[in-house]
């Protein structure tokens, strides 16, 4: 695991000369900043209010790597102050699915600071997140000796037709997208690695109904003390060194972690899917586009009824998808 870790590094430093900085505001860090880090390509309608929610969750600043936008996203980041900007048109399949390129920024600027890695269709849900800002999160697990923080990726879909309400910059993408799979999870020990691997919800029910173990891992541990030596190994569904993966209590109790709401599933997501299918960028030749394609050919909706409304995060607490641990 050592080794594989000194590999990832390896590989985050090589890939990073594909990068060119657009605009640089690191110099406006401070310690303790909770840091935000994200790859993204052509999300220009979505940053408006993922960086409204993120600046309201007590985000300090945002490291954004665009890989070759073509819709203006990288004009309106690089206006932004509290955004430092990167570009590159390398592929993002060879730089591990953008890992490598976060892997390096993190390693630069994050050391010593918490570090929260989230797509821009992903909104970050933890205990109390509706009355205490992310530092108080933080504190917290400075305080407890934690040095990383879990969370299920939870997919978001519209009642109807995911292709039906148009979607409007700046909008809160969960007005459209509010409904949720309340159960329907597999849950296994990875080994090798030590963290949980979380598989199900919509997609393996609508896109993978024959064959669930092949729908995309849920599980993520996208918030993290981060220093120099640490590496994400696969997206951030696992990191090195390994112990920083065990964000669950083994034992049988229960150990604070969060949600991450994924509101993939808005009217975008069709020319999306055609797109990424086309580019073949993503894991295992795109198997899960292919799967997105076929599907929302036919019949877009998630929506069954099972499905339930999203409230506020007791909600999921109460359903068991994320937990408070010890934390009043």
């Amino acid at each position: 695991m050592r080794l594989r870790r000194k590999r990832a590094k390896v590989r985050a430093f090589r890939k990073h000369f594909s990068m060119r900085s657009v605009v640089d505001r690191t110099d406006r860090i401070r310690p303790g900043d909770v840091l935000l880090f994200s790859t993204m390509r052509d999300e220009h309608v979505r940053l408006p209010y993922f960086l409204r929610y993120y600046r309201d969750l007590g985000i300090s600043h945002f490291l954004i790597v665009d890989n070759d936008s073509t819709d203006g996203g990288a004009d309106y980041l690089a206006q932004q102050d509290d955004v430092s900007l990167w570009s590159t048109k390398a592929s993002y399949k060879r730089a591990r699915f953008g890992i490598d390129w976060l892997n390096w920024l993190q390693s630069k600027y994050g050391h010593g600071h918490w570090t929260l890695v989230v797509d821009p269709d992903e909104f970050f849900v933890y205990p109390f997140c509706d009355t205490r800002p992310i530092r108080a999160l933080t504190d917290w697990l400075d305080t407890s000796q934690v040095k990383s923080f879990g969370a299920m990726l939870l997919d978001m879909y519209p009642k109807g037709r995911i292709d039906v309400v148009p979607y409007r910059a700046g909008q809160n993408p969960l007005e459209i997208a509010a409904w949720f799979d309340p159960g329907n999870y597999m849950i296994e020990k990875n080994k090798k690695f030590g963290n949980l691997w979380i598989q199900g919800g919509p997609r393996a029910r609508v896109f993978f109904p024959d064959n669930p173990k092949k729908a995309p891992a849920l599980n993520k541990t996208p918030l993290i003390k981060w220093h120099r030596r640490y590496a994400y190994e696969s997206s951030t569904h696992m990191v090195l060194p390994r112990g920083l993966n065990l964000t669950y209590d083994e034992w049988g109790g229960e150990k604070a972690s969060g949600i991450l709401l994924h509101a993939k599933f808005l009217d975008t997501f069709t020319a999306k899917a055609a797109e990424e299918l086309t580019r073949r960028q993503h894991y295992s030749a795109s198997v899960e586009y292919k799967a997105y394609a076929e599907i929302v050919q036919h019949n877009p909706e998630l929506w069954c009824k099972w499905s339930e409304k999203y409230i506020n995060w007791r909600q999921l607490e109460i359903l068991g998808l994320m937990s408070k641990g010890n934390w009043a």
